[in-house]
Parts: structure tokens; sequence; C-alpha cells
């Protein structure tokens, strides 16, 4: 007996909305991936870099368009591609999710780049003052009083810090902690006599692209204690979207845990007294 075959299985055409959204969501990803590196190992200038991450969100969202227009067209005629739409929107999502939260901070948080402990004398860049130069990089000059202003009504508590330890545990207290973020540490000079003042400058990364934002702290005697002053500034664009100020927060910190675990000094023992003589009758 002959064995019958039926009609090959006839498939739905694929949306190519879909595929398009698809590749429109994998071409943002690379090119946002591509662009991070670039700025992180320092590859090419910030700027194109930037230009170019900014150039694959909008990728991203012109793909989650042509994702809801696919999903119309595969609700309408029954096409396929369905998967191919969920994929990409999961990508676009990922890819957007921090942004958007960015986004928010820009509309939130004043447009300043350059925060400090101490507006009126803020510690001064010396080594790095070298490396904000052209390119487009501000100024390391400290950006003045409306700055000053801008920063104490957003970020109120960032002050000052008073410790009751030496400058020189100040110092050693605060380079430890610099070191451990794995911040670069360009100069580093101790409070030593002539020169009373602690220095410290080092290069930290934002957490996403990696751009250099600087960081200089200063260590002065204060009395038996000490006083230490931070300022942490972008060395790219004229809003920081709250980086440095929490930055600095958190240095602020760790600052004071750190010395309140450091033992106060000894003081050294009062010398004894020698025994009375006893008096001749």
């Amino acid at each position: 007996m002959a064995r019958r075959f039926s009609a090959p299985y006839q498939t739905e055409p694929v949306s190519s909305l879909a595929s398009w959204a698809r590749h429109l969501a994998v071409f943002a990803a690379v090119a946002a991936l591509a662009s991070i590196l670039v700025v992180r190992f320092g590859f090419l200038e910030v700027r194109p870099a930037v230009a170019t991450f900014f150039g694959a969100l909008a990728c991203a969202v012109l793909s989650i368009l042509l994702a809801l227009a696919g999903f119309v067209a595969i609700w309408q005629n029954g096409s396929r591609g369905m998967g191919r739409i969920l994929l990409a929107l999961l990508i676009d999502a990922a890819l957007l999710a921090y942004p958007a939260y960015l986004g928010l901070q820009y509309r939130k948080l004043p447009a300043i780049h350059d925060i400090t402990t101490d507006s009126i004398d803020p510690p001064k860049f010396d080594t790095l003052a070298r490396l904000r130069t052209g390119d487009g990089a501000n100024t390391a000059v400290y950006a003045g009083l409306y700055s000053a202003e801008q920063q104490r009504l957003a970020y109120p508590d960032i002050d000052t810090v008073q410790l009751d330890v030496p400058a020189q545990k100040a110092y050693d207290v605060t380079l430890a902690l610099i070191n451990k973020r794995k911040w670069r540490v360009v100069d580093a000079r101790a409070p030593q006599p002539p020169r009373r003042e602690g220095h410290i400058e080092a290069v930290a990364l934002t957490p996403i692209m990696g751009i250099r934002e600087d960081v200089v702290v200063r260590v002065l005697p204060d009395g038996d204690g000490s006083r230490v002053d931070l300022r942490s500034s972008s060395r790219y664009f004229e809003s920081d979207l709250g980086s440095n100020a929490a930055r600095i927060a958190k240095l602020i910190e760790d600052i004071n845990a750190a010395a309140e675990e450091t033992p106060a000094p000894k003081k050294p023992a009062a010398p004894a007294k020698a025994p009375a003589k006893a008096k001749k009758k």
C-alpha cells in the first residue's frame, strides 16, 4: 500500500518589523558597549564616545517603536515574529533603564560638577590641573559662589571632617580608604614639617561609563586633632548627576568610621616620685 504524504506545512511569514526591531536592539547594545569600553580604556576622546552612546540609546528607542508596530502587525495579519519582538524589548529595556534613571536625576539635581567641603577655601588641584586643559575639559579652578550656593541647597550635609586624631593619622586613614576604592592616586604628600598640610590627588571613575572625576584631599592639624577637606570635580560636562556629592558623602562617612576605630594615642606615663627620705632624729 503506497504511503500518502500531505502537502508541506505552510508557515506564516516573519514580520519584517519584528526583525528590524531585533536588529536595531542588538546594534544599540553593541554600540553602547563599544562606547563604554572606549571611555574606560581611553581609546578616544570622551565627548565623541558619549555621543556614540547617546546614538545607541536613540537606536534603542527606535527599536521599541518598531517592536510596537510589529506587535500591531502580528495581531492584525497573524504573521510570526513575537519572539523577536520580546527579545528586542528585553534588550532595549536593559539598555535604557539606567540612562532613564540618570535623566530623572538630571531634572531633580542642580547642574553643577564641582563639590567640596570648603567652598570658601577649597582644596586646590596641583598635579591634576595639568590634565584638565583642552579637549573640552572643565577648568581646575573652583566653580565659584553660584556652585557653592547650589551645593548648599542640594547637599547640606557635606561639610569639613573634624577628627580627634593627629593630622598624620587622618592622612593615613584617608589615603588607605582611597587606595581601597582603587582610585588612581597621582599625588600623595604627608603632613610633614615644615609643610603641615597633607595633600592627596586621585582619579575616580563613574560606575558605568568610567568617565574621569578628579578628587583632591587636604589634611590640616586642628589643635590636638585634625580637619580633612575634600573636593570632587567632574573633568567633563557641566552636570555630574550627583556623582561627586555621593562620592564625598560616602568618603566622609568612611573616614569618620575609620577614625573612631583608631585607638587614641597613649599619654606618656608620669615619672614615679622618689620615696621621701626619713628625717634624722
